[in-house]
């Protein structure tokens, strides 16, 4: 009857609900009877009317707890104060120091064992985020600051290292493997002429894999 009424509402509990259990259990050990169990009375049928599956239930979750990042990072690139080159350095710093991050490493999902989860963050890797990427780079390039033939190309590249070879969540790097994989990563950056991450925002990133890895021994 819930769900008929006001569909809005209903699914934006689900959602809220959720994430709460995904923080305080971990996204492997809640499932969706657990959620159900703690929607005040509503049927199994309410979330299947919303969301197929759990995975569809947590990426839900992560576009409510990323979109207020996702606006600023729109907002960066509408900038006219900075030229491309900046703008791309404040996109990795921004994104690095966002606070939706701390929630999503404490769900803790192992996405190598959600192959649902690993294709939806593969499909936003391949669309918004490269298009935006790419967008600066060719603002760069126009500035004389970056030099590239291959903008889409490179900017593909940028945000699979960023989002997938980076990602505790998909590979299980210790704190010293992140920290070899991260002082590789900025090591490259320089060698394409992209100084982008300093040492504060590589210190944001070591911290993300201690904290992934903190929740996964938890959960062990």
């Amino acid at each position: 009857m819930a769900r008929n009424k006001y569909p809005e509402e209903t699914r934006n509990l689900i959602i809220d609900t959720a994430a709460r259990l995904f923080t305080e259990k971990g996204y492997e050990h809640t499932s969706i009877q657990d959620i159900i169990d703690h929607l005040g009375g509503l049927s199994k049928g309410a979330i299947y009317y919303h969301f197929k599956s759990k995975e569809e239930i947590m990426n839900a979750v992560a576009d409510r707890m990323y979109s207020p990042s996702n606006q600023k990072l729109y907002q960066i690139c509408k900038r006219t104060d900075l030229n491309g080159l900046e703008k791309l350095k404040e996109i990795f710093r921004t994104s690095a120091f966002n606070p939706a991050h701390k929630n999503m490493f404490v769900a803790a999902p192992d996405m190598m064992k959600n192959p649902q989860l690993l294709r939806l963050l593969l499909n936003e890797t391949q669309t918004e985020s490269v298009d935006m990427v790419q967008k600066i780079l060719e603002e760069g390039i126009a500035d004389g600051l970056i030099r590239t033939e291959f903008p889409r190309e490179l900017a593909e590249v940028l945000m699979l290292v960023s989002n997938v070879w980076l990602n505790p969540m998909i590979y299980h790097s210790s704190l010293e493997e992140t920290v070899h994989k991260l002082k590789f990563y900025q090591y490259t950056l320089k060698l394409w002429g992209l100084d982008i991450l300093d040492d504060e925002v590589i210190a944001s990133l070591e911290g993300y894999t201690v904290l992934y890895n903190q929740k996964k021994g938890e959960e062990e």
